[in-house]
């Protein structure tokens, strides 16, 4: 009998927390038992489990953690023990960045001071990247209830996350990098318009299409050189986070084929970590100079000397080779130099003259604007845009004129004999291979599968 009524009044106690917390049902009854919880405030200002909430407009949403402290239970029954202990509560924000908007009026729409603010961003080089949010992306705020900023996450591309948190010494930043799986891809085509159309036609995405154009630059003019019927073949990178695509890696080998004359490249990283792409003996591709200074563009004028002037009018030698595209087109020095010339001259309009060391120059004629940022005496790479594309001067429409001068005198760009490339040194040669070799192979396999499916189709 005793035993009953120590059970009775054991429930009755229970009754009576239940009631004084406003909470009823054995759900309640375990949610208090085992306090622990979060709940994710989402945009809609939905609960996940589907109660009604009142959320901020400009707040994406809100992770809410509930921070305990758990005590030993008693043998005897203590209501004290049933109370639901108080928590800490701790804010994680999630902001969408919209146009025009800065880190620190992010925070103070926050309730973070300005004071603070200026504080995280002047921290660190890592802090100071967030000077140049980008609208679009997202920053995850954590925040105490006196809206003290205690940790702060921007995710500024792909693959790096800027983190920063703030100890009792200041704010301590870290760039984390995610894992990003690397895999081997292949696309095979052939030309019947031109290396852009068809390429991108066959899969390569545009950038690759660019660097492959990029690579064979100095073997092949893309704007000449290419006929229909050639082929292209290429292994790149395919990257992606936790089997998420996010993009693609480099070249690593690639083969076109040019009117029956076959050019190869292969891309080596050398012990200091650089770049470049060698033919399968490693010899090297980069040369001196770019056959042409604009990419995909056709030639409206070769080099002569008994050329009639399109608006003279009479015989006058065309000591260069003329580009035609469209205005605003950039254009690149085909070597590194120094500017010895920038500005107006004569029927050539626009004009931007390049020195190449003591025995090399290049002219660039009827641009429409230069390049800011660049004056006489810049120091320029081969490769770099000096220019864009115009009609200025003695010209009949939008194109580029392009001089190649050696030791003063104008030479054919289409056919002058250009300086040799740097290849791999002797002792570097068996690093070359054990590195490359695998490559090509994977190359030469895909390539064969793809032609043995072609004729197979047949």
């Amino acid at each position: 009998m005793h035993y009953i009524i120590s059970k009775l009044i054991v429930v009755v106690l229970i009754t009576q927390v239940l009631l004084v917390s406003g909470c009823s049902g054995f759900g309640t009854f375990n949610s208090i038992l085992e306090p622990e919880q979060t709940n994710r405030v989402t945009t809609t200002g939905q609960l996940d489990k589907g109660e009604s909430h009142s959320a901020r407009p400009q707040i994406d949403h809100i992770e809410t953690s509930s921070l305990t402290n758990t005590q030993q239970a008693s043998p005897e029954p203590n209501p004290e023990l049933l109370v639901a202990p108080v928590s800490k509560v701790e804010n994680w924000i999630t902001h969408t960045i919209k146009k025009g908007q800065s880190l620190v009026g992010i925070l103070n729409q926050y309730g973070v001071s300005t004071s603070e603010s200026n504080a995280l961003v002047k921290s660190s080089k890592i802090a100071r990247r967030l000077q140049t949010i980008q609208a679009g992306r997202q920053l995850r705020l954590l925040l105490a209830d006196n809206k003290d900023l205690l940790e702060l996450e921007y995710k500024s591309n792909q693959t790096e996350t800027i983190k920063i948190s703030k100890t009792d010494s200041g704010f301590v930043s870290n760039l984390v990098s995610a894992d990003v799986t690397r895999e081997q891809s292949y696309v095979y085509g052939k030309i019947h318009n031109s290396l852009f159309t068809d390429a991108k036609a066959a899969g390569l995405p545009d950038t690759l299409i660019m660097r492959l154009a990029d690579i064979f630059a100095w073997d092949i003019d893309f704007a000449l050189h290419i006929h229909n019927g050639d082929t292209f073949s290429v292994l790149y990178e395919q990257l992606s986070i936790d089997g998420k695509p996010i993009g693609t890696g480099d070249i690593l080998a690639a083969e076109f084929i040019n009117h029956g004359k076959v050019y190869r490249a292969v891309r080596y990283k050398d012990n200091n970590n650089h770049v470049n792409y060698y033919s399968p003996d490693g010899k090297g591709l980069r040369q001196a100079f770019l056959r042409t200074p604009v990419k995909f563009s056709r030639i409206s004028s070769r080099f002569s000397l008994g050329r009639r002037h399109p608006v003279l009018n009479r015989i006058r030698a065309h000591k260069g080779v003329d580009y035609a595209a469209a205005k605003g087109t950039p254009v690149r020095a085909t070597g590194a130099g120094k500017i010895i010339h920038r500005g107006r001259k004569g029927g050539y309009g626009k004009v931007v003259i390049l020195k190449h060391g003591s025995k090399y120059s290049s002219l660039y004629a009827h641009l429409s604007n230069y390049r800011k940022g660049q004056h006489v005496g810049s120091s320029v790479k081969q490769g770099d845009i000096i220019g864009y594309v115009g009609s200025t001067g003695l010209a009949t429409g939008p194109h580029l004129h392009y001089e190649f001068r050696v030791a003063g005198v104008h030479k054919n760009p289409l056919t002058v004999k250009l300086p040799k490339s740097i290849s791999i040194p002797k002792q570097e040669l068996l690093a070359f291979q054990s590195q490359t070799t695998p490559l090509l192979q994977e190359l030469n396999k895909q390539t064969n599968i793809m032609l043995a499916s072609s004729s197979t189709v047949k």
